[in-house]
C-alpha cells in the first residue's frame, strides 16, 4: 500500500509535469496579504499568503486559486503562531521554564486548532535558535540558551502544530527558523552578523534543527543575518550541504520577510538579479513578500544561468506540503468544525502552562505564600492590570478583553475576605513619574504585605527590540526602593521577555517571582502561586547575569587553562594601592562581578525543599553499542507537596576537542507529598556524549566522563564513567 508520504510525491511529481514555467515560478512566491493580489493568484503568480487569518477572506482567496487558476493549486495561508493564537500561552522562554514538553506540545495543538478554524494551515514556528545574549530581542522567541532543551521543546512543538496526519482537521504545517546560528548575532544586535565556528555550529546551533527535521517539520526558514560572512538566504553550505544534502530533508525553505533583496544591502549581491540567482542557487525554494525571483527567475533559466532542475526540485518541495496537508482535498475552511476558541480545555492548558513557567527567584523571608491570615494588600505596579502586556510579543490575534490580570484574579480570589488597594504609580514600564510614590509608600505601610507587579512591556522585546540596558526600565527600581523603607513584606511579581539584571533590587525585597510574559491566564496562575495552592516549579532556561558586562554567560561554557576558584577571587575594591601587576595565579573572571551569574541556568526555588540522595550508576562504563543507567533518589524534605524537575548532566573531561564544563543531556518532573521520595532514572547512550571533532566528524572518544543528577546546572550529585570504544 502506498504511503501518504509517497502518495504526496507522485502527486507532485504529476502535477509539476503539467506546469509552465512561469506557473512553477507563481509558487515560490508569498505575499503579504491578499489585498491587492488576487489578479495574481488568479494567474497562478502566488504559492503562499502571509497574514490572513480571517475565515471569510481565506476562503475567498482560495476559490480564486482552486476554482480560477488553470491548475486550481490550493494557497499555503502563514501565520506567526508563535505561543498560542486566540488563547495565548507563555512566550516560548516561559514554555522552555515548564521543563515540561507535554505541555509544550499540548498548547501548540491547542493554537494549531484555533489558527486552522480561520483557514490558517502554516506556522511560521517553533524558533529554535540557541539565545545566549539577554540583549537580544528575540530571545523572547527562543527556548534559551541550550541545545538539549531547545530540542525537546522544539520537537514537542511540532508535534503540537503538525499532529500525526498533516491532512487531519486542525492540523497545520510547522516552520523551524532562523535556520541558522540567528541567536549569535553579534552584540545581541537583531540582524546583525554571527560568527560560528563549524564545530560549534554543528554541536551547538545546528542540532535542534536536525531535532526538528527528525519530528517531520513541514518547512524551514533562514535567518536574515549573515553567517561567517554569508547571508543565509544565499548559503549553500546551510541550505544544500546540510539541510537537504547530509539530512535528506525532504520539505521546503522561505526566505524571511525580503531577505532575498536585502542581500543587496548586506553587499552580497549587486542587484535583484544576482539576488535571485545567488538564492536560488543556494537552495531557497520560496521568496517571503519580495518579488526578485517572479521577475528574474524566468529570464535566469532561458539565459542558462540557472538549471531548470533547481525551480522543479523547489516548486516539488512546496506541492508535496500541500499534498500533505490535503489542500487539493479540502482548502476551505469552517469555523464551525472546529472547537471554540478560549474554551474551558484551552484556557485550563494555558493556566497550568503559566503556572509551571513561573520561577521563584527569592524567597529568603517566606514571604510566600501569603499568610492566610493577611487581610490587606496593597497592589502596585503597571504589569498588575494591564492586558496587552502580560501577552507578551507576537500576539497578532490577540483579543486583550480575553486576559485575566492579576489584579482581576486577585479580586476573584479575595472577595470581601481581603482588602486590595490598587494603585498603579507608574503607568507602563518606562515611566519615570514619581508623583504617585509618596501615596504608595502610605498604602504600603498600612498593609500586610505588598505585590508588586514590574517587568517590561511587550513592545520593548522581540523582533528589532534589543536592549543594551535590561535591568527593570523607567523608575521601577527606584519605587522598590522607596516601598523598601516601609517594613511591609515585598513581593515582587516580574513579567518581562527576557532575563532582566535585578542586583539594585535584590536586597530590597522579600521574594521574586519571575514570569516570562505568562499569557492570557497569567492572573489566575499568579494567584494560584501567590496564595499558596500550588508551589512554584519553573527552572530557567537562561542564565540571569548580574550585570550586562558579564555577557556572553551561559552554564555550558569552557573551562580555559585558568578556571576561576572561589578562593582565589579578589574583589576590585580589595586590590591593594599600587599593587605589583602580575599574571602568575590570575585567573578568568571580573574583577568587579567575579564569574558567578546571579542565577544558573535550571535554577528555580520552591516552597519546599528537595533533597537528592543516592546517586546510582549501572556500570562503570559503556562501549559503543551500549547504554547506561543513572539514577537518583529526589526526596521532598519540606512541608509542602510540589514537583520538581530533576536534571542530568554530563561532562567530557578531555577530548579533541575542548568540551563545556557541563551539558544539559536529560530532565524529568516528578511530583512528591512531603516526606516522600522518588528515583529518577536517566538512560546514556554513546550518541548522547558526541561531538564534532577538528575533521567535523561527530565521534564519541574513549575517556572519563562525570556525570550529575541535580536540580540546577550548578549543584547536584557527580559520579564518574569510562567511555570504551
Amino acid at each position: 500500500m502506498m504511503t501518504k508520504k509517497d502518495d504526496s510525491e507522485s502527486r507532485a511529481e504529476s502535477l509539476l509535469r503539467r506546469m509552465t514555467l512561469r506557473e512553477k515560478i507563481g509558487q515560490l512566491m508569498q505575499c503579504d496579504r491578499a489585498e491587492g493580489n488576487e489578479d495574481r493568484i488568479r494567474g497562478g503568480s502566488v504559492g503562499s499568503v502571509l497574514n490572513e487569518a480571517d475565515p471569510d477572506t481565506v476562503n475567498r482567496i482560495q476559490k480564486i486559486a482552486v476554482e480560477e487558476s488553470r491548475l486550481g493549486i490550493p494557497l499555503l495561508i502563514a501565520r506567526d503562531v508563535i505561543h498560542g493564537f486566540r488563547t495565548l500561552f507563555p512566550i516560548n522562554p516561559g514554555l522552555a521554564a515548564t521543563w515540561n514538553p507535554e505541555l509544550v506540545e499540548q498548547g501548540a495543538r491547542i493554537a494549531a486548532l484555533e489558527a486552522a478554524a480561520t483557514g490558517v494551515n502554516w506556522t511560521l514556528a517553533p524558533m529554535v535558535d540557541i539565545a545566549r545574549d539577554p540583549r537580544w530581542g528575540r530571545i523572547a522567541e527562543s527556548f534559551g540558551e541550550d541545545t538539549c532543551l531547545t530540542s525537546v521543546m522544539g520537537a514537542a512543538m511540532v508535534r503540537g502544530f503538525q499532529g500525526e496526519d498533516l491532512a487531519a482537521p486542525g492540523s497545520i504545517a510547522a516552520c523551524a527558523k532562523h535556520f541558522a546560528g540567528y541567536g549569535a548575532a553579534e552584540g545581541g544586535r537583531d540582524y546583525n552578523s554571527a560568527h560560528i565556528p563549524e564545530t560549534l555550529l554543528r554541536d551547538v546551533y545546528l542540532a535542534p534543527f536536525k531535532a526538528c527535521v527528525d519530528e517531520g517539520v513541514a518547512s524551514f526558514m533562514s535567518g536574515f543575518h549573515d553567517l561567517n560572512g554569508i547571508p543565509c538566504t544565499g548559503d549553500a553550505f546551510l541550505l544544500r550541504t546540510v539541510l537537504k544534502g547530509e539530512w535528506q530533508y525532504p520539505g521546503f525553505v522561505i526566505s524571511d520577510y525580503n531577505s532575498i533583496q536585502e542581500m543587496i544591502i548586506h553587499g552580497y549581491c549587486a542587484d535583484d538579479r544576482e539576488a535571485a540567482e545567488k538564492a536560488m542557487t543556494a537552495g531557497m525554494d520560496m521568496e517571503m513578500a519580495s518579488r526578485v525571483y517572479e521577475t528574474h527567475l524566468e529570464a535566469l533559466v532561458s539565459e542558462g544561468r540557472l538549471a531548470p532542475e533547481l525551480i522543479d526540485d523547489a516548486v516539488r518541495r512546496i506541492l508535496g506540503v500541500k499534498f500533505r496537508l490535503g489542500l487539493f482535498e479540502d482548502p476551505y475552511t469552517d469555523p464551525a468544525k472546529f472547537p471554540a476558541p478560549l474554551n474551558a480545555g484551552h484556557l485550563a492548558a494555558a493556566r497550568k502552562t503559566a503556572l509551571q513557567s513561573a520561577i521563584l527567584l527569592k524567597n529568603g523571608t517566606g514571604a510566600l505564600p501569603l499568610a492566610p491570615e493577611v487581610a490587606r494588600l496593597a497592589v502596585f505596579g503597571p504589569m498588575a492590570d494591564d492586558p496587552h502586556e502580560q501577552l507578551g510579543t507576537w500576539t497578532f490575534d490577540r483579543n486583550i478583553d480575553d486576559t485575566v490580570t492579576p489584579l482581576q484574579a486577585l479580586r476573584d480570589y479575595a472577595g470581601d475576605a481581603i482588602r486590595i488597594d490598587y494603585l498603579p504609580v507608574l503607568e507602563i514600564s518606562r515611566s519615570t513619574d514619581r508623583s504617585d510614590f509618596s501615596r504608595a509608600v502610605a498604602l504600603a505601610r498600612e498593609s500586610d504585605a505588598v505585590l508588586l507587579f514590574m517587568g517590561e512591556e511587550a513592545i520593548i522585546t522581540g523582533e528589532a527590540h534589543c536592549r543594551a540596558d535590561f535591568s527593570l526600565p523607567g523608575a521601577q527600581e527606584e519605587l522598590i526602593h522607596e516601598l523598601a523603607s516601609c517594613g511591609t513584606p515585598l513581593v515582587l511579581i516580574i513579567m518581562a521577555g527576557r532575563p532582566l539584571i535585578l542586583d539594585g533590587v535584590l536586597d530590597q525585597v522579600d521574594s521574586i517571582l519571575f514570569m516570562f510574559h505568562p499569557g492570557t491566564m497569567g492572573g489566575p496562575a499568579i494567584v494560584d502561586l501567590l496564595f499558596g495552592r500550588e508551589s512554584p516549579s519553573g527552572k530557567l532556561p537562561v542564565t540571569f547575569p548580574k550585570m550586562a558586562g558579564q555577557v556572553p554567560i551561559y552554564y555550558s561554557h569552557r573551562n580555559t587553562g585558568r578556571p576561576p576558584v572561589k578562593e582565589h577571587f579578589t574583589h576590585i575594591d580589595d586590590i591593594p594601592v599600587r599593587a605589583v601587576q602580575n599574571s602568575l595565579g590570575n585567573e578568568s573572571h571580573y574583577i568587579d562581578a567575579g564569574y558567578e551569574p546571579r542565577f544558573v541556568f535550571g535554577y528555580g526555588l520552591s516552597y519546599t525543599t528537595f533533597e537528592y540522595s543516592d546517586l546510582q550508576l549501572s556500570a562503570d562504563g559503556i562501549g559503543s553499542e551500549g547504554a547506561l543507567t543513572v539514577s537518583a533518589l529526589v526526596t521532598n524534605t519540606g512541608s509542602v507537596e510540589a514537583e520538581e524537575v530533576a536534571q542530568l548532566y554530563v561532562r567530557d573531561l578531555v577530548a579533541s576537542v575542548v568540551r563545556p564544563v557541563r551539558e544539559l543531556k536529560g530532565f524529568t518532573r516528578v511530583r512528591l507529598k512531603p516526606g516522600a521520595s522518588m528515583t529518577v532514572t536517566f538512560t546514556l547512550s554513546a550518541a548522547d556524549l558526541s561531538f564534532h571533532n577538528p575533521r567535523l566528524e561527530e565521534v564519541t572518544e574513549p575517556g572519563t566522563f562525570q556525570v550529575w543528577i541535580g536540580g540546577d546546572s550548578a549543584g547536584g550529585l557527580c559520579g564518574t564513567f569510562e567511555f570504551r570504544d
